[in-house]
């Protein structure tokens, strides 16, 4: 353990800088889902070396041995005692109960670099690891996980929404670096929001594709991801560049009757996402109308159109 890991008045500095990135040290991973293996692979190749993992189902046995081979699978406070660096890379509902069981138990030891990667925690559920002198962190990577080698090459430039207390605040962010991550600063009182934000866009994204692609092979499109490709790429980077004034179709015009035709295919074919399509309808009427796209007195006409309920 480098004698000097975390102490205020020995800050990393610049994370990019070489001469500023952490001592090698020896890591374990705690839970060896998809996130787990791929952040320890990636800590090897940056020199570090994960000693011990543990991981419970057989899946996750499979994906520490693809991407972890000849590291030992052992149980969680056998990982802490091996580990200068841990990785708690569990789900967001078990995290609280896991630190608190191993910080009652004496497996987390002074000085010890105690990391979770949840997005919907900061640095809060840790605090029974600090309490036992760990140095605590939450580095989430902003990507989701396929529990691969594809992932540890994806987390080249990958966004990581890192909390840290003040003081550690540079080795946490040398540790993203080194896995070729970008680190992004959250604060604690904020963390939470930061979490509903990825998992609105990302989560409710897949959502709404799959729909888009089960409507058009029900219209006889043979291959509809190849018809989304193009557009949906092209929409996505114009809301990303422009936000609300990348709106286009007929809700941004307020073509309320090109709308309610589409309710009544909807009705038909697919009442469910007849629900989805009309919540999101409103939700981009009503950003269309703050944004000044959609003027007041069509935004009202077709907001009566999907408030009608024979659809």
């Amino acid at each position: 353990m480098h004698p000097d890991f975390g102490a205020p008045a020995d800050p990393f500095g610049d994370p990019a800088d070489p001469g500023n990135r952490p001592a090698r040290l020896a890591v374990g991973v705690v839970g060896t889902g998809r996130v787990g293996p791929a952040l320890g692979a990636a800590l090897q190749l940056a020199g570090h070396r994960v000693v011990a993992a543990s991981g419970v189902s057989s899946a996750s046995r499979r994906r520490a041995e693809a991407l972890l081979p000849g590291v030992r699978l052992v149980t969680p406070p056998q990982v802490l005692a091996a580990a200068d660096l841990v990785l708690l890379t569990v789900p967001d509902d078990v995290l609280a109960e896991l630190v608190a069981g191993l910080a009652s138990t004496g497996a987390i030891r002074p000085g010890q670099i105690v990391v979770h990667t949840s997005g919907a925690h900061g640095v809060a559920v840790l605090e029974p690891a600090a309490r036992a002198g760990a140095l605590p962190l939450a580095l989430h990577p902003a990507m989701t996980f396929t529990g691969t080698s594809v992932d540890v090459a994806r987390l080249a430039g990958c966004p990581f929404g890192v909390t840290a207390p003040e003081e550690l605040r540079p080795v946490a962010e040398a540790l993203v670096v080194e896995m070729g991550g970008e680190p992004a600063w959250v604060p604690e009182q904020v963390r939470a929001m930061y979490h509903t934000a990825l998992a609105h866009g990302a989560n409710h994204l897949v959502t709404l594709v799959a729909q888009a692609m089960e409507l058009l092979r029900a219209a006889g499109v043979a291959e509809p991801g190849q018809m989304l490709g193009p557009l949906l790429g092209a929409a996505l980077d114009n809301a990303l560049r422009s936000g609300d004034l990348a709106l286009t179709g007929p809700v941004a015009r307020g073509d309320g009757g090109t709308v309610r035709r589409h309710l009544e295919q909807l009705a038909t074919v697919a009442p469910d996402i007849g629900q989805a399509y009309r919540a999101m309808a409103r939700a981009t009427a009503q950003r269309a109308v703050r944004s000044g796209t959609l003027k007041p007195e069509p935004a009202a006409a077709l907001l009566d159109v999907l408030n009608e309920e024979n659809h």
